[in-house]
């Protein structure tokens, strides 16, 4: 089965992915080789139900084993089931949902079945995407600046750009694009930022049962409290070179500090707090870009996309702007790093998650 999709190089891969935020799965289409994008399909989002949110959240932390851990993997296993049979492709990239990640410990936990997937969608399936990276040495995060070399060559950039994605946790991938392939080193940086969206939503949900602050509305009428930013960023993280990355809940006495704030001003500095470790990660940066793409959830938080906007001194656009899906480029990247682990191809590098030697990341299961 191997032999007879390279030959039918370019594919139609299917990336699906669960982020950090755990609303939901993604699911999108991209035509690929594994190197170059050639187009874009179908996408969907099918929104995890209250309950199944809960069951998830309440995996945060935990590793094989636990019992709530063995239904949640059933559950993303059958959602991803369901709604893969809607698409027609010829390759699935599956990466599951992360419920714990501890890098220094070469560790990471994505729950779901690949094997499963495989065997009732009848489709090759990439998954397991960051085991490889972490046992290597690497952070085993962010996997997606490979894929945002190749967006860089498909929007016809030729400079230093950076993609910005803010999901629960914020990453940042800065592609010089003069260089002919990802791999060549001064080719990618990349790391996350800081929490984005995780802090947020969880203050939202906590006192009003709303999944995210809408335009963050909440969080301009707030003030914010400049001696928790600054407590905030004196944390170790923050004076680590890149690249590094962060579990969801790496912050978790931020988190605390903020539940002391009246709800309103405790939204406007999570959301300062996104900005500011943004704002950070840039200006420690040898080789700075002259724009900055965003992606992902918080591109439509108007509080969050106006406070990046005032503080960084480049352009900042909403990367549907350059007609891109900024709510899908996670899962197509996915789908891209898919058609690279079937061909064998590099996924990550010492510039983008550390990793010590080069590694294909993922296991292909088939039907």
């Amino acid at each position: 089965m191997k032999e007879r999709i390279e030959k039918k190089i370019p594919v139609n891969a299917l990336g699906c992915m669960c982020g950090t935020s755990m609303d939901g799965l993604d699911l999108a289409l991209i035509q690929t080789d594994g190197e170059r994008i050639y187009s874009f399909g179908k996408s969907s989002f099918k929104e995890f139900s209250e309950s199944e949110k809960k069951m998830l959240r309440g995996c945060l932390g935990r590793w094989q084993g636990d019992e709530l851990v063995s239904k949640a993997n059933d559950l993303i296993t059958n959602i991803h089931i369901d709604e893969i049979k809607k698409f027609k492709a010829d390759i699935i990239g599956f990466h599951g949902q992360t419920v714990a990640h501890d890098p220094e410990n070469k560790r990471t936990h994505q729950i779901g079945s690949g094997d499963q997937i495989s065997s009732a969608v009848k489709l090759p399936t990439v998954w397991d995407f960051r085991t490889a990276d972490v046992k290597n040495g690497g952070q085993g995060a962010p996997l997606t600046p490979f894929f945002h070399f190749a967006c860089a060559k498909y929007l016809g950039i030729d400079e230093v750009v950076a993609f910005l994605n803010l999901g629960g946790v914020g990453n940042i991938t800065i592609v010089d694009a003069t260089f002919e392939s990802p791999e060549l080193n001064g080719a990618l940086l990349a790391f996350d930022t800081g929490p984005a969206n995780g802090p947020i939503d969880d203050l939202m949900f906590e006192n009003l049962k709303k999944h995210y602050d809408l335009d963050g509305n909440l969080a301009s009428r707030g003030k914010i409290s400049k001696s928790l930013i600054s407590e905030f960023l004196s944390d170790d993280y923050f004076s680590t070179d890149p690249p590094k990355s962060l579990d969801r809940n790496s912050f978790k006495h931020f988190q605390m500090l903020l539940r002391r704030l009246p709800l309103v001003d405790a939204v406007a500095t999570a959301t300062a707090a996104c900005v500011t470790s943004v704002a950070l990660g840039i200006n420690q940066l040898p080789n700075k870009p002259t724009k900055i793409l965003v992606s992902g959830g918080g591109r439509k938080n108007k509080t969050l996309m106006k406070g990046l906007k005032t503080t960084l001194e480049l352009e900042v656009s909403d990367i549907d702007d350059y007609g891109m899906d900024g709510d899908m480029l996670e899962a197509q990247a996915f789908g891209f790093l898919a058609v690279r682990v079937l061909k064998g191809l590099q996924t990550s590098s010492i510039s983008t998650t550390g990793v010590q030697n080069r590694v294909s990341g993922g296991i292909v299961s088939y039907p």
